[in-house]
């Protein structure tokens, strides 16, 4: 079934409603899920209602809670979750930042007691909106080993960035440390297909092609088989969502691929840049249209978000194919 993407929202907003979620949080929720489905990302979109619906259902997520400010100094403040979905208090976070770091050039807003985030870079958008740059941070469950072990302690830990241009589309860059997003072996996993080598172990820490086996094992950090560069950017990253701003760490997690667990408390980190600051917004937005240019010269190049620009700008004017099955079991039950 192919719908609007307002009527799609719409209609994910009533089914986390029905599962437990305040109606604050379910409009954020839908709103990025949708988002997410719009852009062609299904491992973070539509496919999530269900695993957040059971979530509310089975109490691992808080969904009356009211995200707020619960600490800070001028340029740096914590936004507490609540033990609810991430993206109210991540919007809540966003939209801060954007204030401080226009009084004082930059803001640094962490996020703490939190849940999944989605598509990291996206809570980033309102920063490019204003013509400021964003950096985005965040932990997961444990789904990754230190470099040199075998059991899961990192999240996947996304690291994403927005990047404003002159009239045009913002640079989009948003990675997980892992050598995939797990998202895409849930998916792999639903669908019965196999995964490739090097992207995950098994529970015994062997390497695997199964991906039922690899969600109860471990993924491998980016360029793990020759280096442990990405194990280590995966530790920089759960400190400074954790350590800083009082969140979970990852191995203290439940897996978000489980109904039944804690709530996961993990956390996320933004910071938002005023170019005016520094160089100035002129002599930012010349110096990125000359690396463009630059990066353009060689046939094949694509830049960041691009393809994700173009899906949206599809979908807007044909709508999203939302599979009944979707929604269905996040409907089929009364919330608790």
């Amino acid at each position: 079934m192919k719908l609007p993407i307002a009527e799609a929202e719409k209609l994910v907003a009533q089914a986390l409603e029905r599962a437990g979620a305040c109606a604050p949080m379910a409009a954020a929720t839908a709103h990025a899920l949708v988002l997410a489905e719009a852009q062609g990302l299904g491992s973070h979109g539509l496919s999530r209602v269900a695993q957040y619906a059971t979530h509310l259902r089975n109490g691992r997520v808080n969904g009356a809670a009211q995200p707020r400010v619960v600490a800070g100094r001028d340029a740096a403040f914590v936004v507490d979750a609540g033990e609810g979905l991430a993206f109210p208090a991540c919007e809540l976070a966003v939209r801060e930042a954007i204030e401080r770091a226009r009084r004082h050039g930059v803001a640094f807003a962490g996020v703490s007691n939190s849940h999944h985030c989605g598509v990291l870079v996206d809570h980033l958008r309102a920063a490019a909106a204003a013509g400021l740059v964003g950096l985005g941070f965040a932990n997961s469950p444990a789904a990754m080993p230190a470099a040199g072990g075998r059991h899961p302690i990192f999240g996947t830990n996304p690291v994403a960035a927005a990047f404003p241009r002159r009239a045009t589309d913002p640079l989009l860059i948003d990675l997980s440390l892992s050598e995939v997003a797990r998202g895409k072996v849930m998916v792999a996993a639903k669908e019965g297909k196999p995964i490739p080598i090097g992207w995950a172990l098994d529970a015994n820490g062997n390497a695997t092609t199964d991906a039922k086996a690899a969600l109860e094992g471990s993924m491998l950090p980016i360029g793990a088989v020759s280096s442990p560069k990405g194990a280590m950017l995966a530790l920089i990253v759960e400190l400074l969502v954790t350590a800083l701003i009082g969140a979970s760490f990852g191995f203290e997690a439940s897996s978000f691929f489980v109904d039944e667990g804690n709530r996961p408390r993990i956390g996320q980190a933004f910071i938002v840049i005023d170019p005016d600051a520094l160089a100035g917004r002129d002599r930012y937005l010349d110096r990125i249209e000359v690396l463009v240019a630059e990066m353009l010269k060689d046939d094949g190049v694509r830049l960041a978000g691009t393809r994700r620009e173009q899906a949206l700008r599809r979908a807007e004017q044909a709508g999203i194919e939302v599979p009944a099955s979707v929604l269905a079991p996040a409907q089929s039950a009364p919330p608790r």
